[in-house]
């Protein structure tokens, strides 16, 4: 193998794969990017077995062929070459087992991992008949996950609660994330109608590797490919692969109560403004206090040798006082997921949880658990 490419082209495309190769296996090859150089271009590609990269190098090929290297080290080393090189050399070294990288007058020779180990990488289309591949607007995507993404766990013990429940069919795109504390709901209609559909539950981490990728390319399409135990994500040239998470997502609906004792409509910055202010008096696993009396929202936190803050806040309440507890991390992830505008604000006392909406119908619903608050 031997090919010439761009420094800052192999910078970027080596911060892109670079994420995805694994740290923890015990794999050696897993550790490393594989460079594939073939008569129709060359392709960088990282796997830690649960999700998979492949992106395009523009690049001209002197020589064909495949090497793996250390991802961490070889991305090192592109950060390092001179700025004044234009151009990188990457030449295999048969005889030496390793990969002779020249950028100007900067010579490195790195040792190459077990190409045999590294496993082979799918593409969209498969061979069965019972894939679904659909194509969706990438931006309607994106920002969908955008909206869930924070409610989706990140507690390995409870692996079916950090993927994110994808559904998708004709002109309808729905996202659902839980960590059990908190329900985010995002429900986007598409321009187009899908030509087909499905419905799988991706990990979170796959799903936000995408979004960065989406923004790096700019790419206006992204093709899904969905089988039996496996999504495939093609965009802006670059293939993304991931395992589907197994087990029954939970029923978010059984979640949703079906009445609430208060609606309130308030401005989101404004009360997002003051939970941010407030929260910062919230540490040590402090709770954020919302006290409710006629026509009036007071939003405090108090927290034992740090200190404590309210303020309040004009709301349209009426009815008995009461007063509940959120996490205010959590709370004000709901409050930026919402985005700019109203919302609607829906509670039933202070041991049920709230619901967070748009009042615009935007589709968006965030379901909170309060904290038990001790008088």
């Amino acid at each position: 193998m031997k090919l010439s490419t761009s420094g800052a082209e192999l910078l970027a495309q080596l911060q892109a794969v670079s994420r995805v190769a694994s740290t923890r296996s015990a794999v050696q090859a897993l550790s490393g990017v594989q460079v594939a150089a073939t008569s129709t271009g060359v392709e960088l590609r990282a796997t830690d077995m649960e999700i998979a990269l492949r992106v395009p190098l523009t690049a001209e090929v002197a020589r064909e062929g495949t090497v793996v290297l250390p991802a961490r080290l070889l991305l090192d080393v592109a950060r390092s070459l001179p700025k004044v090189a234009d151009r990188v050399e990457l030449e295999l070294r048969a005889e030496q087992q390793d990969v002779e990288v020249v950028a100007g007058s900067a010579k490195f020779h790195l040792r190459t991992l077990r190409a045999e180990d590294f496993p082979p990488l799918p593409g969209v289309g498969g061979s069965d008949a019972q894939d679904t591949v659909v194509t969706v607007p990438a931006a309607a995507f994106v920002a969908t996950i955008e909206k869930v993404s924070k409610s989706a766990s990140r507690d390995e013990t409870r692996p079916i609660l950090t993927g994110i429940l994808v559904s998708a069919s004709g002109a309808d795109l729905r996202m659902v994330a839980t960590d059990s504390y908190r329900l985010s709901v995002k429900e986007t209609t598409l321009e187009s109608p899908l030509d087909g559909g499905f419905e799988a539950n991706v990990p979170a981490r796959a799903l936000d590797e995408l979004r960065t990728i989406v923004g790096s390319t700019g790419a206006e399409a992204i093709r899904i490919g969905v089988r039996a135990n496996q999504v495939v994500f093609e965009v802006g040239g670059a293939v993304l692969s991931s395992r589907l998470i197994d087990g029954q997502f939970p029923n978010y609906r059984q979640l949703i109560p079906e009445g609430y004792e208060h609606q309130l409509r308030i401005s989101g910055e404004e009360l997002g403004d003051v939970v941010k202010r407030i929260s910062l008096m919230a540490q040590k696993n402090a709770p954020l206090r919302l006290s409710f009396a006629e026509g009036e929202l007071t939003v405090s936190a108090q927290t034992p040798d740090v200190g404590e803050a309210s303020e309040p806040l004009p709301v349209p309440f009426a009815g008995e006082a009461f007063e509940i507890g959120f996490n205010p991390d959590f709370l004000r992830d709901g409050l930026d997921s919402v985005g700019s505008g109203d919302l609607l604000l829906k509670l039933i006392s202070p041991l049920r949880p709230g619901l967070i909406e748009g009042a615009d119908d935007s589709g968006f619903l965030y379901l909170i658990m309060p904290i038990r608050l001790n008088v």
